[in-house]
């Protein structure tokens, strides 16, 4: 058999060394690998240990998420309570004011030591109204115990009636004539409201000019509620911040219609002049009775957006021009306070 040179040579003790040398770095070697595996198993139970660690805080985490969460349920519960609690004692404070009357203008010192006397015998002169029964009041006294120091206007006397209807009397009264006159002084009546609620209606009374321009029927009732209405629709606010968007986005509508059909107006215009000359049919009617139609025929096209309503309109109002207006099919609406 052949064998390779270099074994075949070399003598039997030099290779024994060789080999010895090549175990005893294959075994350092493998004690190396060794001591890099205890080193990774340390790691690994150390990375074992963190992620346990990790686990255990994300489970708190999650327990204090679901804690907060519940809590945040908790405090939105008790907040819609708060506000229902709220609205019912502002409803509770209307209520019981339902039956006091606030007399602004009378001045000072003017009642003496009995107001209930003094209102006994001054309002129906003031009002030339005939209560039956007498007034009667349960407690009638001046605002605040004392006046403010550099007001300019005196303090206001509320009274509290015994009777219900006679307040509903004296204010109907004070909503058609306005403020009375004595010694030339302004006396006014109003009903006595909440805080919350006096504020409502006074956001409402001042859009009362813009409902005007937008030729919008409205009414203010008890206690702050604003009944609109438009096109023979009717709508019911009880916050005034609702109205004002509801107004705006009908002047956006307004505006947006105005600009498309003020070219084609004018285009209309330009092509079709208006003539000076009297035709045998406009002789025969009044001119300011044609141009009181027109304005009216106007005034109820702006009520509309498109063109065959538009036609319709002026249909319906030449055909009814003429109708008795007691037999309106419209409902009127309820009388406003």
């Amino acid at each position: 058999m052949h064998q390779p040179s270099d074994i075949a040579d070399a003598p039997q003790g030099a290779t024994m060394d060789r080999i010895l040398q090549e175990i005893s770095a294959v075994g350092s070697r493998l004690e190396g690998m060794d001591s890099r595996m205890i080193s990774l198993t340390e790691e690994a139970k150390s990375m074992c240990l963190d992620i346990a660690g990790f686990q255990s805080r994300v489970t708190t985490l999650e327990q204090r998420v679901m804690a907060v969460e519940t809590q945040a349920t908790l405090t939105a519960d008790r907040d819609q309570e708060l506000l229902y609690l709220r609205s019912k004692v502002i409803d509770l404070e209307d209520r019981s004011c339902r039956d006091n009357v606030r007399f602004l203008g009378f001045p000072e010192a003017i009642e003496g030591m009995d107001a209930q006397s003094f209102l006994k015998n001054i309002l129906p002169q003031l009002t030339g109204l005939a209560f039956d029964p007498p007034l009667e009041f349960q407690r009638a006294h001046r605002l605040c115990p004392k006046r403010w120091e550099g007001a300019n206007h005196p303090r206001p006397i509320i009274a509290c009636f015994l009777r219900h209807t006679q307040v509903r009397q004296l204010l109907q009264k004070a909503r058609v004539q306005g403020p009375f006159r004595m010694n030339d002084l302004p006396i006014r009546m109003t009903a006595d409201f909440a805080k919350e609620t006096s504020d409502h209606r006074k956001a409402f009374l001042a859009l009362r000019p813009r409902l005007r321009q937008l030729e919008i029927k409205f009414g203010l009732f008890e206690p702050a509620r604003m009944w609109i209405t438009k096109n023979n629709v009717s709508k019911d606010f009880y916050d005034p911040t609702d109205l004002s968007l509801y107004l705006d986005s009908i002047s956006d509508r307004s505006m947006d219609m105005s600009s498309r059909t003020l070219p084609q107006a004018q285009i209309t215009q330009a092509r079709n002049p208006p003539s000076m000359e009297m035709t045998p049919e406009r002789l025969d009617h009044d001119p300011s009775e044609i141009s009181n139609r027109g304005r009216d025929l106007e005034r109820l096209s702006k009520n509309y957006d498109d063109r065959g309503q538009i036609l319709h309109a002026v249909v319906k109002h030449t055909q009814g021009r003429d109708r008795d207006k007691s037999r309106s099919p419209l409902k009127p609406p309820p009388n406003p306070t």
